[in-house]
């Protein structure tokens, strides 16, 4: 059977007209409210008459799976994974509503644009397509948008986890994680990463206990100054750089590639790491402090103060030796340390047939493209089907350059319509790859 043309001019449209909107649908994290977000999807696909569930833990915290069929010839389940919830922002930085989906200046803007409801529309049109053009599938195409990656995934992947274990059988998962840049190193070259891994978060609260008294009488129990302290020693805590093999095929890569013009030594990635921030966090476990609470009044020596730190490890770092190493760096039994949130992941190989097929349909359209493995900085739900041993990439086969990567998580989030019709089309290729 031949492959259907695809209008892809009419599909750009319609994604931008789709993400425009979905944007407009509110599902800043915290509260959530990704009940919404599968109500604005159940539309499109009740309107294409694609059968789909909703997996709910009670509170609204809604996830979304559909499936079309295949004969299972090629083996189990591809699942095309997004989530629905996005992160709050602080309004008065933005040059438009974070939620308005304003389509100018050839960008889609908004909270989500790129993290990661685009991602959620270019697999959506996909999903579509197979089922308008009755494209045959040699293996099931599942389409999952789930809630509450943003915070842990606890009412979202985790909870789809334990409760609906059934729904995550597959071979092959393609999500967030990954991502191309309009240059590598600092030259101009289109290059897609394939995300096989992420460093585990371990987020932790130090808390100091002291004596609480009048502002006025100084003493040497004040909470508050344990605390300063702690933070100060665990900022000023000199930690090696540590090069796992994902890290090192990557920078291998790009000399293979003559992107770097030295042999990808320890030496040689540490003095990168010294003058590139990201290139620094994923030769290293990292430590954020990112808030800082004690106190009740201007003239009170507070009883206790709290600091957050978001540390991440490198994959397969033991969080123990990583809260042995803290502990001995803080060197303060007053010191409490709290873990909030621990995960971490195996690594997916990029020699699985779908990294194949991701790096031959991404040069296809992308002829110059470098396509390497990488690790990414920030966690993702591909976790969750790591630990099942199911091979789970992160694929955004879109290219960015250097002033728009900057602005995930961060003010005037957008997307280029040409991104989105350049990651639709390879998405959509990659997807007949493995399925057809």
């Amino acid at each position: 059977m031949a492959e259907p043309k695809i209008d892809w001019d009419a599909w750009t449209e319609q994604a931008t007209e789709w993400l425009s909107e979905f944007i407009r649908v509110d599902t800043v994290n915290p509260p959530g409210n990704e009940a919404r977000a599968c109500a604005w999807l159940g539309r499109i696909l009740d309107a294409e008459g694609i059968p789909y569930q909703t997996y709910d833990p009670g509170n609204g915290r809604t996830s979304l799976v559909a499936r079309l069929e295949g004969d299972g010839s090629r083996g189990k389940a591809l699942i095309l994974l997004s989530h629905t919830d996005v992160v709050p922002f602080e309004v008065e930085e933005w040059t438009v509503d974070p939620l308005s989906g304003e389509v100018r200046d050839g960008f889609v803007w908004g909270r989500g644009a790129l993290d990661m409801k685009s991602q959620g529309i270019m697999e959506l049109i996909t999903f579509l397509l197979h089922k308008r053009h009755n494209l045959p599938l040699k293996r099931d195409l599942v389409y999952m948008a789930v809630a509450d990656e943003e915070a842990g995934s606890e009412f979202g992947m985790e909870f789809l986890d334990r409760a609906h274990p059934e729904i995550l059988d597959c071979e092959y998962v393609i999500n967030e994680g990954g991502g191309g840049s309009t240059e590598a190193l600092g030259v101009d070259r289109n290059t897609i990463n394939i995300g096989v891994s992420e460093k585990g978060p371990l987020w932790l609260t130090l808390r100091a206990h002291g004596r609480p008294g009048h502002g006025s009488v100084p003493h040497d129990d004040n909470a508050a100054d344990h605390l300063v302290r702690a933070v100060h020693r665990v900022l000023s805590w000199k930690r090696p750089y540590i090069v796992t093999p994902e890290v090192q095929e990557y920078f291998d890569q790009l000399h293979a590639a003559r992107i770097l013009d030295r042999p990808a030594t320890k030496q040689v990635l540490a003095d990168l790491a010294e003058h590139n921030p990201r290139l620094k966090s994923i030769q290293m476990n990292s430590i954020s402090l990112t808030t800082l609470t004690a106190g009740v009044k201007h003239n009170v020596i507070p009883a206790t103060a709290e600091a957050t730190l978001d540390c991440r490890l490198v994959p397969g770092y033991d969080e123990e030796r990583f809260i042995e190493e803290l502990t001995r760096v803080i060197d303060d039994p007053r010191i409490e340390i709290e873990r909030v949130f621990v995960a971490s992941t195996p690594t997916t190989s990029h020699h699985t047939e779908l990294y194949e097929i991701m790096e031959r349909e991404s040069k296809r359209v992308l002829e110059d493209a470098l396509v390497l493995p990488s690790v990414s900085t920030g966690f993702t739900d591909s976790r969750v089907f790591r630990r099942r041993g199911v091979a789970a990439y992160g694929f955004v086969p879109t290219v960015t350059g250097p002033s728009e990567q900057g602005r995930v998580h961060g003010n005037d989030e957008r997307i280029a319509i040409e991104n989105l019709r350049l990651g639709t089309q390879i998405m959509h290729q990659v997807v007949r790859g493995i399925c057809g």
